[in-house]
């Protein structure tokens, strides 16, 4: 993101927060004035240099590690967090769940993180390389910014007792175009509106190569091919034997 030469003027005078403040607006300020100008366009879901300011930050697909990303999701059905642990051989654990309290968007973020931490924590992972949108708790957890918000305070102060039960944990922020899978995961539980217990068994989700009438075909005992029976009965004209007529 590109920032003009007098917003960098200013920042030398600014605490923390005001720096954040700053850096926001202008972004907002630059994203507006890019779209606003000249014919309409349908604003995009994320600011068009995004991963232009994210050199250095992509995420490497051969991280020795288990990988945990987290993600919120707020819209008018509700308020739902994600969280996906992936391990060294791909496996993925997702967990997502929905709050049901009064809470802002810095707060779910959080709420994110921290479930995802504790289930690090619960399957005994020690090494983990965390991965989130969100900029503020990210460059927060690493003691980057500081915050006197009452209601993030809290937050903090629990993620860094977590954060003592690994021997090495990193954070790394990207663009939301690359955190998809607990996207799609707060998303599903923020849509949940019939949720009247605290648990919903796990959701399978499965591959499938081929469509699903050829799965239907049973496989044959004789360890002949399915259409062997046919094939005998176009070439002779009768069925063999121990042919099923079904």
């Amino acid at each position: 993101m590109v920032f003009s030469a007098r917003t960098h003027l200013l920042c030398f005078d600014m605490d923390n927060s005001e720096i954040e403040k700053a850096v926001k607006g202008q972004a907002l300020a630059d994203h507006l004035d890019y779209h606003v100008g000249g014919e309409y366009e349908p604003l995009k879901t994320y600011f068009a240099d995004e991963e232009v300011s994210f050199v250095g930050e992509e995420i490497p697909e051969a991280y020795d590690g288990w990988k945990m990303f987290f993600d919120e999701a707020v819209n008018f059905k509700g308020v739902g967090i994600g969280a996906v642990l992936v391990s060294e051989t791909g496996q993925h654990d997702p967990i997502s769940a929905k709050l049901r309290f009064s809470c802002t968007n810095n707060m779910v973020e959080y709420e994110a993180c921290i479930m995802g931490l504790n289930l690090a924590i619960h399957i005994s992972i020690l090494e983990l390389l965390v991965i989130g949108d969100s900029y503020l708790l990210v460059h927060q957890v690493q003691r980057e910014w500081s915050t006197k918000n009452t209601k993030i305070l809290p937050y903090l102060y629990h993620v860094q007792e977590l954060l003592k039960g690994f021997t090495k944990i990193e954070f790394k922020h990207v663009p939301r175009i690359q955190n998809e899978f607990a996207d799609a995961l707060a998303t599903l539980s923020s849509m949940i509106q019939h949720l009247d217990k605290n648990f919903i068994d796990p959701i399978p989700v499965r591959i499938h190569n081929q469509p699903a009438y050829c799965a239907h075909v049973e496989e044959e005992t004789d360890g002949k091919p399915w259409f062997h029976d046919i094939k005998e009965y176009l070439t002779k004209g009768e069925y063999p034997e121990q042919a099923n007529h079904t």
